[in-house]
């Protein structure tokens, strides 16, 4: 499915594009204050290469804590629980597909660092799930990172529907309210976890991750992409250290991972899911092998050249080709 390219609605206001720029960061600061400001509860669908399902979601702002909880409706349970964003618990095929790293924080939106990136604009108004919206566009400035079409409730400033596009203007990733009710606020037993959402146990080397931030760097990164975090945990089934960098440019995300071979027999990948791209390649370091793994809402072209260009800064890194 296509979304409506954008190009052609940007160059219609192409003479008052400064003054719709200032007006679309406007409403990113409203968006940024409404997700850490305002309660609400509702449900939408989500799509992603051309497969839909629909959620239930709870969002409580209460005593300076975010609280939310997103159950899917159709398909097999699955449920996951965040508290300021870090996520307590998931289950079903969340626990293997979780989108968001596990001790990821909710980010703030900085319109003006944003801009540096993507072309701000205000392209029009639309109606989603009975309430009026104002469509914000954001458009990457270069090939590296994917455009945002936000259309954002006028009343409150929350997001009722978000397209992710590619350079050609098609879809990539839906999400959309079909009801959203931000008058009641939900309760104790509206956020409470069923059974079956197991808690997420972070077994975090806190010395690990910040020896793998000192350690390993990519000799390129896109334009505005900045290491915001590093994390080392022990890998259940292979019982080996697997470190990890977080990387964004305040709306886009990637994470690069990083673990011993240890003699293990991989060969190099690359896959993409609808927006998600996964690359792996192996580098030699004066340690052995190491598998790099690059992975992030980001064209594949570019996770590539970032796998790539990692190097230990301990020694030379090389990628098997």
């Amino acid at each position: 499915m296509r979304a409506i390219p954008l190009l052609s609605l940007l160059l219609s206001g192409w003479f008052i594009v400064p003054a719709h720029a200032d007006e679309a960061q406007d409403w990113l600061t409203r968006l940024g204050q409404a997700e850490q400001q305002q309660s609400f509860h509702g449900t939408f669908v989500y799509e992603r290469n051309g497969s839909f399902s629909t959620h239930n979601i709870w969002h409580r702002v209460q005593n300076g804590q975010v609280r939310e909880r997103l159950l899917q409706l159709d398909g097999s349970a699955q449920e996951v629980v965040r508290i300021d964003g870090h996520t307590q618990c998931v289950s079903g095929t969340l626990i293997a597909g979780l989108g968001d790293s596990p001790n990821s924080a909710a980010r703030a939106l900085d319109p003006q660092k944003l801009k540096n990136w993507y072309d701000l604009a205000v392209i029009g108004k639309s109606r989603v799930a009975g309430r009026d919206a104002v469509i914000v566009a954001l458009t990457p400035r270069d090939q590296h990172r994917y455009g945002f079409e936000l259309h954002l409730d006028k009343k409150t400033g929350l997001p009722l529907k978000s397209l992710l596009l590619n350079d050609k203007g098609q879809l990539l990733e839906r999400f959309q309210f079909t009801s959203l009710n931000t008058d009641d606020v939900p309760s104790d037993k509206d956020l409470q976890a069923d059974a079956d959402c197991k808690a997420i146990a972070l077994d975090s080397d806190k010395a690990s991750a910040v020896k793998t931030a000192q350690v390993w760097h990519s000799e390129w990164l896109p334009p505005g992409f900045e290491l915001t975090s590093s994390n080392s945990h022990k890998d259940p089934q292979t019982k080996t250290q697997v470190n990890s960098l977080l990387y964004d440019d305040g709306l886009a995300r990637f994470s690069v991972f990083l673990e011993p071979l240890n003699g293990a027999t991989v060969t190099d990948t690359r896959t993409q899911l609808g927006p998600t791209v996964a690359v792996s390649r192996r580098l030699t370091t004066p340690e052995g092998e190491m598998m790099v793994t690059v992975v992030g809402e980001i064209p594949i072209g570019t996770a590539e050249r970032i796998a790539l260009s990692m190097r230990n800064t301990d020694g030379a890194a090389t990628s098997k080709q």
